[in-house]
């Protein structure tokens, strides 16, 4: 699968390991950014990959920041994207099977490499559950549609 990662210059420590793992599990990684530790504001090179998986380019993305949490609310901008932002691979496996996640979010200063490797795997390695999630992941993608008509 392709897998769209984007990071600020605070999630850049962890760019290489994810680009790794994603790459030792078999996967395509796709490069959106940023390529150094010159500061950029993290939406600029979020929204772009999660644009992609919205638009079917990729399957899933990756995107790291300094805590993880503006680059999930970004990601959860797009519809069509449930990000879910995690610290620990438990959370990570949990938003593919309860949630069916198509984005991981991670901050470069809450994780350290092998924890932020773990979160790569157990993302891309669980299929959502289905079953008595399915009614619920409609829902939330309802919501996205929600008020549109008014406008």
């Amino acid at each position: 699968m392709r897998v769209a990662i984007a990071t600020d210059h605070a999630g850049f420590v962890l760019k290489a390991p994810v680009i790794d793992e994603v790459r030792a599990l078999g996967h395509e990684p796709v490069d959106f950014g940023t390529w150094d530790t010159r500061p950029v504001d993290y939406p600029d090179v979020i929204a772009p990959a999660a644009r992609a998986v919205a638009a079917g380019e990729c399957e899933r993305a990756i995107v790291l920041g300094g805590s993880g949490t503006g680059e999930a609310i970004v990601a959860n901008k797009i519809p069509g994207v449930r990000c879910v932002e995690a610290s620990d691979p438990v959370v990570a496996r949990l938003g593919r099977l309860h949630n069916d996640c198509n984005a991981l979010a991670m901050g470069g200063r809450i994780v350290g490499v092998e924890v932020a490797r773990a979160c790569v795997a157990a993302f891309l390695t669980t299929d959502f559950e289905g079953g008595r999630h399915v009614p619920r992941v409609a829902k939330i993608a309802a919501l996205e549609t929600e008020g549109r008509a008014a406008g």
